[in-house]
């Protein structure tokens, strides 16, 4: 058991956070090899499968908490990895009918400097899965293991917290009205998928991001946002460049919220409206969305779309969650037939972490000459 540990914390240490620790120590490869020896700290139970104790990596720098330890790796650098692997096949798929097997991993890594505030690195990696594309398992990496995104999130005061960082979101702070944990990626934005310029939807890849929230109180939050291309061709705010510019209102109840977000997408313009409500039975949590905007067009007028969600989710089902949801497949254009979405999972909990969600979606096109698309997937999410 020692030499596995050994053997995961020397690399994963050295070769993925010594790079970006700007105030890093010297490295002492004894003290690194030798770390899996040492008594009376937390962290070694991690090794254990634990589940109440974080995995920690640590990372060097002096000064961030009294426990640091010299020439060793200060306690505020964690490590999270997770692993998903998917089995099935989409009927009606342009690209494949075929059964297929993909997956996705990620690694998340974070540490801290004053105990508020966090410095955080995402790499991920995936397997090519046109055929599942729904699932959005990392597949653009084909393999390869990339930078997913740097950020550094730290207070100003007491009630703002700022996020800026490297092909990061610059909804990351927005706090939408929404509790339903959604299992593809047409129904997973609740309905948001413009007006929240997420890196799943409308976000710039590999662009600078910057995002603010400052709690008002009462159950009031705010927040703003931008993206914006940050490379020489382009640069930030020009006419040649691709700007996101966004804010949300937000209000919190015990067992509601609702929220209204605006964004200018460059050519593009956009509101969209979430609520939620959970009950103190065993009823379903809903949640619902509805977005509208404006896109530019050259020489003519602007194009109107819409889109709405509606999800039903019951977070203690059995061993598991059970989420059914429809709406439309992403923003619709008015006066033509909305092309929809629905889907159904559940995800049972095997352990701590380790879960298994069969699910089924369907996306339902109804263009002339298209067909509609039923998805049956089973996939199984590892988390430590």
């Amino acid at each position: 058991m020692k030499l596995f540990q050994r053997l995961l914390v020397a690399p994963a240490a050295l070769g993925l956070l010594s790079p970006i620790s700007a105030n890093a120590n010297e490295v002492n490869l004894n003290d690194i090899s030798n770390y899996s020896d040492v008594e009376n700290i937390e962290l070694a139970d991690s090794f254990n499968n634990n589940p109440s104790i974080e995995s920690t990596l640590l990372a060097g720098g002096e000064g961030l908490v009294d426990t640091s330890y010299d020439g060793g790796f200060s306690t505020t650098t964690t490590a999270s990895f997770s692993v998903d692997m998917a089995i099935g096949a989409v009927d009606g798929n342009t690209t494949s009918e075929a059964l297929t097997a993909v997956y996705g991993y990620q690694m998340d890594l974070s540490t801290s400097f004053t105990g508020e505030d966090t410095l955080a690195a995402a790499l991920k990696a995936g397997s090519n899965q046109s055929a599942l594309a729904q699932l959005d398992l990392n597949s653009t990496t084909n393999d390869a293991l990339t930078v997913d995104g740097i950020s550094y999130t730290f207070p100003l005061g007491d009630k703002l917290t700022v996020l800026v960082g490297d092909s990061t979101s610059g909804s990351a702070l927005y706090s939408t009205a929404c509790v339903y944990g959604g299992f593809t990626n047409t129904l997973d934005d609740c309905g948001n998928f413009s007006t929240a310029f997420t890196a799943t939807g409308h976000a710039v890849a590999g662009t600078v991001g910057f995002s603010a929230a400052y709690d008002i109180g009462n159950g009031f939050t705010g927040a703003v946002g931008y993206n914006g291309q940050g490379s020489d061709a382009a640069g930030l705010g020009t006419i040649e460049g691709t700007d996101f510019v966004g804010g949300q209102l937000t209000y919190t109840a015990d067992n509601y919220g609702v929220s209204i977000t605006y964004a200018d997408l460059d050519v593009a313009t956009g509101w969209g409206l979430n609520g939620y409500y959970t009950f103190a039975s065993n009823l379903p949590s809903v949640s619902v969305g509805y977005e509208f905007g404006e896109v530019e067009q050259v020489g003519a007028d602007d194009q109107e779309t819409t889109q709405w969600f509606v999800g039903l989710q019951w977070d203690e089902l059995g061993n598991g969650t059970l989420g059914v949801a429809l709406g439309s497949d992403g923003p619709q254009n008015e006066g033509v037939d909305e092309d929809m979405a629905y889907e159904v999972f559940y995800t049972y909990n095997v352990n701590d972490s380790m879960t298994i969600t069969p699910a089924l979606f369907i996306i339902e096109h109804n263009q002339a000459g298209a067909e509609d698309e039923t998805g049956v997937v089973v996939k199984t999410s590892f988390s430590f």
